[in-house]
């Protein structure tokens, strides 16, 4: 069996940041405390991420800070693995094609029980202010 080195090893929640706009009114609404950073749970995000992408266009990034250590790594040359949880889902379907895009090794079967994909939903009003709303899946 042959083995494979890498620079590094990080291991991780591999999250989908949903990045989308809105106002003051629909944190209002939604009960989001505007700055703020809130746990939420598998049903709550699935409301919200449904509210906010009816509304206005999302964007999907791949995240979480492990995540971004390994991209960031190979995005300079280096080796890097990814490992982490994502489930079979159209999240878990976006990270693993991103990360592996960036030139990180990602052996993860996604996950077909269990809970979704973890996400970070990032409310931007007007005014700059990011409030997040996070469900680690």
């Amino acid at each position: 069996m042959s083995q494979k080195s890498f620079d590094i090893l990080a291991v991780g929640n591999a999250i989908i940041d949903v990045f989308s706009q809105c106002d003051d009114d629909f944190l209002r609404q939604h009960a989001i405390e505007k700055g703020g950073m809130t746990l939420i749970d598998a049903a709550t995000s699935q409301t919200l991420f449904d509210a906010v992408t009816a509304t206005a266009p999302a964007e999907l990034i791949s995240g979480g800070s492990a995540a971004n250590t390994a991209v960031g790594l190979a995005a300079l040359g280096g080796k890097a693995a990814f490992v982490g949880r994502v489930h079979d889902d159209d999240l878990g379907a976006t990270f693993c094609r991103d990360i592996r895009a960036a030139g990180v090794t990602f052996a993860a079967t996604p996950a077909a029980d269990g809970a979704p994909t973890a996400s970070s939903i990032i409310l931007v009003t007007p005014d700059a202010a990011r409030s997040m709303n996070t469900c680690l899946g």
